[in-house]
């Protein structure tokens, strides 16, 4: 069974506030730019649990076997990296790129802005995303690499909402099932900012 964490529970309600640096804040007030107050949803050691987790179930699934992680870029590229650190198995790294959204808001249309460069065929596949929501993007994924002809293919994500579902996914590996809330940080960004915070925070 696989066991999935949640926070949809009263811990949501006792996130804390990064507050902003003031310097930081000033610069961006003279420039006219709006800086937006970044809240903590999942803390670094909630994360650091998570994964661990994560990587032994991994391992229980592959055995042995080599593994070929396959990244969404750009934000699921530091969830990879962390995941990747924790198995002991040979994980070989792929990347692919789409496009969906727009600042905050999905477009609806999925673009393939980079292809696979490596090989893949007769290959195990672990779809690493960092977020799903409505399903559209990895429904597409998906089907884009059996065209390769890969021996499996798997999708863990670090983050999913369920609220937000429309097409009816067989996610493998989920670290957590949130809100829907839009949320930045661990390689997830909002116009490019926020991505390199430690931890999974929301704007607002």
């Amino acid at each position: 069974m696989r066991i999935v964490s949640s926070i949809f529970t009263k811990n949501s309600k006792k996130v804390f506030s990064k507050k902003i640096n003031p310097v930081i804040m000033k610069k961006y007030q003279r420039e006219g730019r709006k800086m937006e107050e970044v809240k903590v949803l999942i803390n670094e050691a909630k994360l650091d649990a998570r994964l661990n987790e994560l990587a032994k179930e991994i391992m229980k699934d592959y055995k042995n076997e080599d593994i070929v992680f396959v990244g969404v870029l750009r934000g699921a590229a530091t969830f990879m990296v962390e995941l990747a650190k924790r198995i002991k198995n040979n994980v070989e790294y792929e990347f692919i790129q789409l496009e969906s959204y727009e600042g905050d808001k999905s477009t609806g249309v999925v673009k393939l802005r980079q292809e696979l460069t490596g090989k893949i065929e007769g290959k195990n596949i672990i779809i690493i995303e960092d977020i799903i929501d409505t399903g559209r993007t990895l429904e597409y994924l998906r089907e884009h690499i059996k065209k390769f002809s890969p021996k499996s293919v798997k999708i863990c994500t670090l983050l999913s909402k369920p609220s937000r579902r429309i097409f009816e996914l067989d996610v493998d590996y989920i670290g957590f099932s949130i809100p829907d809330e839009f949320v930045v940080g661990f390689g997830m960004d909002y116009n490019q900012r926020y991505r390199n915070l430690p931890y999974v925070g929301k704007i607002g």
